[in-house]
């Protein structure tokens, strides 16, 4: 089975519309049931091997909602041992309603929820949707296995963040899969304006500062499946900001880098083209934002490898475990660099005078990150400016994030 299908929106986007709200009226029962959780993650679905999931609501005797993506059932269990289940098929958006509200009382559950849509034109409420509605059954287990190939990238993009971040999960609002990482700080107010949306709860989900990435099946302006990415609040000259893989863009329309899921699925490597989108995108985000990287960031988390605690890694030097970093100094430019495990760090800078050197770039790659890498670096110049009597102009946000955090640094920063 190819892992990354190919998806025609055009195709199936009438489908890809009852879908959305079909999957709208399955969460709006879990968002009405389930104590709130910061930025709405009480409301989402996780992807599983068998379609999409609520995980256990707190409604009669516990109940989970199962879209079977497979079997093409919309599948409710409960913790007395009871399962009802009906077929998505072709059908009205009242009648999958209907189905649904039946199916949550034999469940001895209570099926009381919001009954119009959010995020959609022109929203009509379910029980009053009696347009008919196709069900491409293909197009829906594509859709699945793309999504299954989306959320394993996405989850090991997750191992790399210490900081707060979100779970790997599919909001039903805009229909879109996603992964968020957090600064750490607060965010300004969130202007809201989102259709069908109540500005309450755009502000409470964007109260803190954040770099998203997630996964659209087409629609929302697209004509086409992609993949997105946006910080907030955008840091100042962040839509100019080199991102990868070839083919990936700033939609001005939409204010977000867009990747066409064509390039990832046609690529060599699909998952590491996925993957060059979701870091470069972040980090960005956290360049360009000033976020402390060093205290947030680690290396991909592999299988039965416990990450190593940063105790085990502070160090006061520029070596560690023998890797000393080495300097190549030119007439105009220079760098210091350091191979660890065979994977080198760099640390890149321009001379502007005698006296005076810029430091413009800092490249740790993501397997030595959470090992104070880029603390070393910047600590060598730091004790080669002192000893050569020059200063330094940190021009790259990492290494002037490093030298602000160090109040013992500013003697060789020029103001």
């Amino acid at each position: 089975m190819n892992q990354w299908p190919h998806l025609d929106y055009l195709g199936w986007r009438e489908t890809c519309s009852a879908l959305h709200l079909y999957l709208q009226i399955v969460g709006k029962y879990r968002l009405a049931h389930t104590p709130w959780l910061n930025h709405s993650w009480n409301a989402t679905f996780y992807v599983t091997p068998r379609g999409l999931a609520t995980s256990p609501i707190p409604d009669g005797p516990g109940i989970e909602i199962l879209f079977d993506f497979l079997a093409h059932r919309v599948i409710g269990t409960c913790g007395n041992g009871h399962s009802i289940s009906f077929d998505l098929k072709p059908m009205t958006v009242a009648t999958f309603h209907q189905s649904f509200v039946h199916l949550i009382s034999e469940l001895s559950g209570t099926p009381t929820f919001n009954g119009r849509p959010n995020e959609v034109s022109f929203p009509i409420p379910f029980a009053e949707d009696q347009r008919d509605r196709p069900y491409d059954r293909e197009a829906v287990q594509r859709l699945h296995q793309a999504l299954v190939s989306i959320d394993r990238v996405f989850t090991r993009f997750r191992t790399s963040f210490l900081g707060k971040s979100s779970p790997v999960h599919l909001f039903w609002g805009s229909f879109d899969l996603a992964v968020t990482r957090f600064s750490g700080r607060r965010a300004p107010l969130h202007p809201g304006g989102v259709p069908a949306l109540p500005d309450d709860v755009a502000q409470e989900a964007y109260d803190r500062e954040v770099s998203s990435a997630g996964f659209w099946p087409g629609g929302g302006g697209l004509d086409y499946p992609a993949f997105y990415a946006y910080a907030y609040p955008a840091p100042g000259g962040y839509r100019s900001a080199g991102v990868q893989p070839f083919g990936a863009f700033w939609h001005e329309g939409l204010s977000e880098f867009i990747l066409p899921y064509d390039v990832v699925q046609s690529a060599t490597d699909p998952d590491e083209a996925l993957m060059a989108f979701l870091v470069s995108t972040y980090e960005a985000a956290a360049d360009l934002g000033h976020w402390d990287r060093d205290l947030l960031e680690c290396a991909h988390g592999q299988p039965r490898q416990v990450r190593a605690p940063d105790a085990a890694l502070a160090h006061d030097g520029p070596s560690l475990g023998g890797e000393l970093v080495e300097r190549d100094d030119g007439p105009t430019k220079g760098r210091y660099r350091i191979v660890i495990d065979g994977i080198e760090a760099e640390m890149a800078y321009s001379r502007a005078g005698a006296r005076l050197i810029i430091i413009d770039h800092t490249d740790v790659p993501g397997a030595l990150r959470g090992r104070k890498v880029g603390e070393r670096l910047v600590r060598q110049a730091v004790e080669d400016a002192r000893r050569d009597g020059i200063q330094i102009i940190p021009l790259c946000p990492f290494a002037k994030a490093q030298i602000g955090r160090h109040p013992e640094w500013q003697d060789v920063v020029r103001r």
